[in-house]
């Protein structure tokens, strides 16, 4: 594996790149760590440098998907200033998810359900949820709702099942109807003021 210009990747990278690729296409269990090796073109003994147990390069994996996918989600709520329509503006990042060639739903529901509980793993998605959900509800808070948490609760439930959608089946509809929701929770529980407008923070 290459980069622009011919030149050869770390090897750290093309493993996690690999794992990247094959985690998502066949779930973290049904991948194991001699075809991340052949694949990244690595050494055995380069492989355990950089990860000694095959849940590090999982737990580096879902980092590398947080970034992305909560990249996504603040960069379809930015679309507007209004701190209302960011709240259903985000459900954008959905529609573009479930479009995508080899769409598989939410790395995270897919890992934490792969996972034991307690362990490295199942750590990251609990953290990954409970961030995106804090910044949902700082959103709704400068949205005026009535109950931020609740809000949060229902708009990040409405998320999590759109993303779950795409292990069934991937239904483009999923995601509109799903925004459609989202704007009538907003619209029902953001009566007060908008206490701030703008770009949304990034945590």
């Amino acid at each position: 594996m290459t980069q622009a210009g011919g030149t050869r990747q770390p090897a750290r990278e093309r493993i996690v790149d690999t794992a990247f690729r094959l985690f998502y296409a066949h779930g973290a269990r049904g991948v194991g760590v001699d075809t991340i090796i052949a694949e990244s073109g690595v050494a055995k003994a380069t492989f355990y440098k950089h990860f000694p147990r095959k849940d590090d390069l999982v737990v580096c994996y879902l980092d590398k998907v947080d970034q992305a996918w909560f990249g996504q989600l603040r960069a379809a709520a930015r679309a507007t200033d209004d701190p209302r329509a960011q709240l259903v503006a985000m459900f954008d990042a959905l529609a573009a998810a479930s479009r995508r060639d080899g769409y598989h739903g939410c790395a995270f529901i897919n890992a934490a359900a792969e996972s034991h509980s307690g362990g490295d793993v199942h750590a990251r998605t609990i953290e990954h949820k409970g961030v995106v959900r804090a910044w949902i509800r700082d959103l709704a808070r400068r949205a005026g709702a009535a109950d931020p948490d609740l809000l949060a609760r229902q708009l990040t439930l409405l998320i999590d099942g759109g993303l779950a959608d795409g292990v069934l089946g991937a239904d483009p509809a999923t995601p509109h109807a799903a925004k459609a929701a989202a704007q009538t929770l907003v619209d029902q529980a953001c009566t007060g003021p908008v206490t701030q407008t703008g770009p949304v923070r990034a945590r």
